[in-house]
């Protein structure tokens, strides 16, 4: 039975950080416009961004050793480091602007000060951390990394990994101070609870089942609500899929051609979790290593801190996993069901591809827990089974398309924005750095799909982002200057600086 037709502005699919986040600069630059949500579960923030399926990292590049590559001449490029602490900059900012203007409150519920470290063994991996250091310390975006090869000080900095160590070969660390910790959960409720109190339209379970360009140019979704058990047809200007692992299926339903040939991977994912708080409060950090050699960028072992509600909680992993389905909700056909004749042969030489990155997620599906122990060993020597449990995290679904430098069905390890041509509808694909980089992406959707619109709220979007339009990695004092000011806004003492004031107060 279907009895409801209504037309809005713009319609968001999928209650995430990234529809959140779109929501939120479309409220400040066009208020006027009525905005439509449509989320598949009964509440906001429940898949990807979620605060047990992400790992909260606030990804920017302090401590991921994957985004400054070696080269063969034995230097380090910082380029992918650099562009990522400038995107998550960004995001700060726009949450600082929030909380500035009374649109968000309490911070703290949803972003912690927490130091990001860098790991490694061995005598190699110790020059290559000594020369990232080198490469990136000129930077203001990695002002205070210190490095450390010296036992005693490593033990100082995560007693907790060192504890009961051997250390038999050369070991180092680096430390930053202005690293945090994210909850995206938190994050996207808020953002949500907002819009909502702004006259935004949000429908829990309601599920869209298709979406149509209609002969005036417009969209038109076809939606299952659930809670009445009826299906009705909503028609929006611009549309903006943000589901997920679920947006990949919901694009290719568009038509565009800019949906064609292009595949997905689904990739799921396990943490460990601590559950004794004697070990949780022994450790304060996240702590990145090195993905062991053949293995995928999204396997590098990481020991984190994370702060979940009022809980202090210690996270080990990720273990790889792999499941069909393209959400932790979805359905075991999503994969088969994504297969169309437009990326059939995209998908088979993607399969042909990554032989050996099957083979490694089967290994790791099969992996029993006391195998994953031994894992989690590496980083902490003493770790007792009983004091951790195994979650399983959210799924994440990897990009496949033909590119000019990868050739046919080549997997892709980020986001992307995939929009038609006249801008009128634009859907987010691809995995990390993901929810750390939303202000990025929302910006770039912005600017791919009103482009005329753009200019004219370039003077508002400079007063949300004042950094807009500018370089910070090549600006050293408005650098400092944007990241002292969001520090104070969002409750980010440096703790550092706090040491150094405590110490001159006791003098």
């Amino acid at each position: 039975m279907s009895n409801k037709h209504t037309t809005t502005d713009v319609i968001l699919i999928g209650a995430g950080i990234m529809s959140a986040t779109l929501g939120s600069f479309l409220k400040e630059l066009a208020p006027d416009w009525r905005i439509t949500i449509f989320e598949k579960l009964d509440k906001a923030g429940e898949e990807s961004s979620n605060e047990w399926n992400n790992a909260g990292t606030g990804h920017s590049a302090l401590c991921e050793l994957n985004y400054t590559p070696e080269q063969p001449d034995g230097s380090i490029d910082i380029t992918k480091a650099l562009k990522i602490n400038e995107q998550f900059q960004l995001s700060k900012q726009f949450w600082s602007y929030l909380v500035n203007s009374n649109q968000l409150d309490n911070p703290r519920d949803f972003i912690m000060p927490l130091p990001h470290m860098s790991l490694v063994h061995g005598e190699d991996n110790v020059e290559f951390l000594k020369k990232r250091v080198e490469a990136l310390s000129d930077n203001p975006l990695f002002d205070g990394m210190e490095f450390s090869d010296d036992p005693e000080t490593l033990k100082n900095w995560i007693p907790l990994i060192m504890n009961e160590r051997s250390v038999d070969e050369p070991i180092a660390a680096t430390k930053i101070d202005s690293g945090t910790d994210v909850n995206f959960g938190a994050l996207t409720r808020k953002l949500l609870d907002h819009l909502k109190s702004q006259d935004v339209t949000i429908n829990y379970n309601h599920t869209v089942d298709d979406i149509k360009r209609t002969e005036d140019g417009t969209w038109e979704l076809k939606v299952r609500n659930y809670e009445e058990d009826k299906l009705e047809y909503h028609t929006a200007k611009f549309v903006f899929v943000g589901a997920g692992g679920g947006a990949l299926p919901l694009l290719q339903k568009t038509g565009i051609p800019e949906s064609k040939h292009i595949g997905g991977f689904p990739v799921s994912g396990l943490f460990l979790v601590c559950n004794n708080p004697e070990v949780v409060a022994e450790h304060h950090a996240k702590v990145y290593g090195k993905a062991k050699v053949g293995a995928p960028p999204m396997s590098v072992p990481h020991l984190d801190t994370r702060f979940l509600g009022d809980k202090k909680s210690l996270l080990f992993g990720p273990y790889a996993g792999f499941s069909p389905k393209f959400l932790k909700n979805g359905s075991l056909f999503d994969l088969v069901g994504s297969v169309k004749p437009n990326n059939l042969l995209t998908m088979l030489a993607a399969g042909v591809k990554n032989v050996s990155l099957t083979k490694y997620l089967i290994e790791q599906v099969l992996q029993s827990k006391e195998k994953r122990m031994e894992e989690l060993r590496e980083f902490v020597p003493n770790a007792k089974s009983k004091d951790w449990d195994i979650v399983v995290a959210g799924q994440r679904v990897q990009v496949i398309k033909d590119t000019e430098a990868g050739g046919k069905g080549t997997l892709q390890f980020g986001t992307e924005v995939v929009s038609g041509a006249n801008g009128t509808i634009a859907a987010l694909l691809g995995a990390s750095p993901g929810a750390s980089t939303a202000v990025h992406v929302m910006l770039e959707v912005l600017e791919k799909c009103f482009p005329q619109q753009a200019k004219e709220w370039e003077p508002k979007i400079k007063e949300i982002i004042p950094s807009y339009g500018k370089s910070l990695k090549d600006n050293p004092e408005l650098a400092r200057r944007i990241q002292t000011e969001t520090a104070q806004a969002l409750g980010l003492v440096n703790q550092q600086q706090k040491n150094a004031d405590n110490i001159l107060q006791e003098a």
